[in-house]
């Protein structure tokens, strides 16, 4: 019997855990420059954010980490994890009660009678192979990651509220450049209208220059709407109702600093990232599910005791006792539900070890396309600033000849819509670079320390 309980037990409750082979890469590919940059730069900390250099940014993030309800729900849901940890383990534990009662009887012509007694009893499972130890493992796992869960939802929400500040940043100078090229046109306009008094232009050209201005102002009427709204996605990522934030306006390119390229290999993402530490405690979890299922293949040795007294005096009840033990052991020798539940455990792993590759095949897409995007819009940044720079010569030698009549209205048009496009294409492309270094730190796991998932 103890030879079983040993290697044999063991071995019906499967090998020990393995963390699941997953595709594995060497190094980064997207954003080579980038990428070769990343392995002289410092890993991330933990308060990376800390980095694009902006206080109110901070407070924002602050305010969002105190106040998102889906982290307060998150961490309602770890306390729950930890209570199934302390319930499986009062599985393991005996249980003991007591019970006391008394009788009182009266017939008629005779004597009045009465009785009492009391009780202890006990009840233990025996858990010689394990199999509670099992339950209490898989608790434990789940613990584990719910507790990572909760670290994935505070990334992302650090990552959201860095983003849509600078979107609503962005929003700030685009409407700025709007009202510039406004300024301009009304400027032409007044040129215009100085002219046709003189009978120099036809008054379509007058109309057309309102026109113009008519699509710039409804142009930036749309700025200003998308400004309001990302205002109300950031307060209800605070955990505030909608309105109650009022972002004060900001010029982008002065108030954030583009954070460095931070450091990380691909092996190390897998022991980083939250979302991919959850989901391999989750195939730990299954791994000790499907050993407790196995294990309810063997005896079920349980262990009963009962002491009591009975009298019919109270007084001297505690006089005389009995006492009882009745170990007792119950073999399944044919119960189909227990192969039907490992065979179902089965596939539960099975499940959880797929939804880990995927979650680590996705993580590298992530890192990859973050460095990508990093790479390619700093170049386009680059050729941005150059057009720019040639479209204002060009608009300013317009602007010259057009008081001389040199130049159509129509060309002037076009230099003033391509340079504003150009401009706000420019911001665009910085929040751009901003969004996609927080989504690199979030995709190479945000500062939180590397772990190695076991069973301990």
């Amino acid at each position: 019997m103890f030879a079983f309980t040993g290697a044999g037990c063991k071995s019906v409750a499967g090998p020990d855990y393995k963390s699941p082979d997953a595709p594995q890469k060497a190094d980064w590919v997207g954003g080579t420059e980038l990428a070769d940059i990343a392995a002289a730069k410092k890993a991330i900390e933990p308060n990376w954010w800390h980095g694009f250099s902006d206080p109110y940014l901070n407070q924002l993030i602050d305010r969002a980490i105190d106040g998102d309800f889906n982290l307060k729900i998150l961490a309602l849901r770890l306390e729950q994890a930890g209570l199934g940890i302390e319930d499986a383990e009062n599985l393991r534990k005996p249980t003991v009660n007591f019970q006391a009662g008394g009788s009182f009887q009266k017939q008629s012509g005779q004597a009045s009678t009465e009785s009492y007694t009391q009780s202890t009893g006990l009840n233990w499972e025996l858990d010689i192979w394990g199999k509670a130890k099992k339950a209490v493992n898989a608790k434990e796992a789940e613990y584990k990651a719910s507790e990572a869960d909760w670290r994935a939802a505070y990334l992302t929400l650090v990552s959201s509220v860095a983003t849509r500040y600078f979107e609503i940043l962005q929003f700030d100078e685009q409407i700025r450049n709007q009202a510039a090229t406004l300024e301009h046109n009304e400027k032409l306009l007044r040129i215009y209208t100085a002219q046709l008094r003189e009978g120099l232009v036809p008054e379509s050209r007058l109309l057309s220059q309102r026109a113009e201005i008519n699509t710039l102002q409804r142009d930036r009427l749309e700025l200003e709407r998308q400004r309001r709204e990302a205002e109300f996605t950031l307060a209800t990522l605070i955990g505030v109702p909608a309105g109650s934030v009022k972002v004060p306006g900001g010029r982008l390119t002065d108030k954030v600093k583009i954070l460095d390229i931070p450091a990380g290999l691909p092996s190390e993402l897998l022991k980083r990232r939250p979302d991919i530490l959850s989901k391999e405690y989750r195939v730990l979890a299954a791994h000790n599910l499907l050993g407790e299922a196995r294990l309810a293949q063997l005896p079920k040795i349980s262990l009963t005791a009962s002491a009591g007294s009975a009298s019919n005096m109270l007084s001297s009840l505690l006089k005389t006792w009995t006492f009882g033990l009745a170990p007792s052991i119950s073999i399944p020798i044919f119960d189909p539900s227990i192969k039907t539940n490992i065979k179902s455990k089965t596939v539960d792993m099975k499940v959880a070890e797929e939804e880990y590759r995927s979650t680590v095949v996705k993580a590298y897409e992530e890192v990859e396309t973050a460095l990508l995007n990093v790479s390619y819009r700093k170049q386009q940044k680059e050729e941005l600033r150059k057009q720019i720079a040639n479209l204002r010569v060009v608009r300013n030698v317009q602007y010259a000849q057009l008081e001389e009549g040199l130049v159509s209205q129509l060309e002037v048009f076009e230099t003033d819509r391509s340079l504003l496009g150009a401009q706000q294409s420019l911001l665009t492309t910085h929040q751009q670079i901003l969004a996609d270094m927080v989504n690199l730190y979030k995709a190479l796991g945000g500062g939180w320390p590397a772990e190695v998932v076991s069973q301990e």
